[in-house]
């Protein structure tokens, strides 16, 4: 017999009473203790009255592979947040029957009227938050806060959205005292804890008992077609870092030099021509002035820089912790 899901403690039909309350929303997969860590941080610094645990049916931009059933998390969600009174676990967007962040805060703001809703999301989702549905309306429809997240602190600055709104962020206490859109980072002690790593630990075991599929050898990784396209340009210090299992926004971040902002252009124009003959679909931004171009692919983000400006973001000094390989360009 399917297990039902517990009772919820968010109503989806909402409630007129005043208060401020956090909506953290993810798949919760599984839930750990660093969404309590997130949860009670953003309840301190902002002044919240309530966090709300928004369980995600299913994230859209998220394989369902490896995807526990939905009452198993929302069960997780709630014997992690224990008996705290300012916490609430909640799958509400499944009775709202929405599918995107944008779609379930508007219906909630219809809801709960006298609601004060922050978008809270860790450093890492500010990457990939450009690649949402309607993502600019979001940042227009309520205020938010991302929550300090190993090791994102310098790098969220190379995101598209900090960079659109950059003139909009806001110390944490003045989130909520002005209009939108507003944004605010959370400087808080960083919590180790990541669902991917601990998904992995529990099915390693699993894993290595499956029988290995050799995969296509004809085709050449994406990898393989940025590098090689850096190097025929003549890219210096091009640099692979792998990602895997270190963040959800991306498998492999690469880093390359250009001599000018001409030689930039040219690389982020062929590297993404090589990666559309290969069907693979990708998108810049920074190419009016090709200082610092920024390619996301997918599975692959491009940092392609003039020297100064490579040396003064340095991005590699922080995603140099794990494995990485160096590629020579010259």
């Amino acid at each position: 017999m399917a297990r039902s899901a517990p009772a919820d403690s968010v109503s989806t039909w909402g409630d007129r009473r005043r208060r401020k309350v956090g909506l953290l929303g993810g798949s919760f997969n599984p839930a750990h203790e660093g969404h309590l860590h997130a949860a009670l941080a953003a309840l301190t610094r902002l002044g919240l009255d309530q966090v709300w645990f928004l369980v995600s049916p299913q994230n859209p931009l998220k394989d369902t592979d490896g995807m526990a059933p939905f009452a198993d998390r929302l069960s997780a969600a709630r014997r992690l947040k224990g008996r705290h009174p300012g916490l609430s676990v909640t799958g509400v967007e499944a009775g709202l029957g929405t599918r995107y962040t944008v779609d379930t805060v508007a219906a909630l703001k219809k809801r709960f009227p006298r609601v004060r809703f922050v978008w809270l999301m860790g450093a890492d989702n500010l990457f990939q938050i450009s690649r949402w549905n309607r993502w600019i309306r979001l940042f227009h429809s309520v205020p938010v806060a991302i929550v300090d997240r190993p090791p994102y602190s310098r790098a969220v600055l190379a995101a598209k959205a900090a960079r659109r709104f950059a003139p909009y962020r806001r110390p944490c206490r003045a989130l909520m005292k002005r209009g939108l859109p507003a944004w605010t980072f959370l400087h808080i002690r960083r919590h180790p804890a990541s669902a991917s790593e601990i998904r992995a630990s529990i099915s390693i075991q699993t894993s290595q008992e499956l029988p290995i599929v050799p995969k296509p050898q004809d085709q050449p990784k994406p990898v393989e077609i940025v590098t090689t396209s850096l190097a025929d340009d003549k890219g210096e210090e091009i640099l692979v870092i792998d990602l895997a299992g270190r963040t959800s926004f991306a498998d492999h971040m690469i880093i390359a030099t250009g001599r000018s902002a001409r030689q930039v252009g040219a690389m982020a124009t062929h590297v993404m021509e090589n990666l559309r003959a290969a069907g693979i679909r990708s998108t810049a931004e920074g190419m009016a002035t090709c200082d610092w171009v920024l390619i996301d692919s997918g599975d692959i983000i491009v940092h392609l820089f003039r020297p100064e400006v490579r040396a003064f973001y340095n991005l590699e000094k922080m995603w140099l912790q794990d494995a990485a390989a160096s590629v020579d360009g010259g």
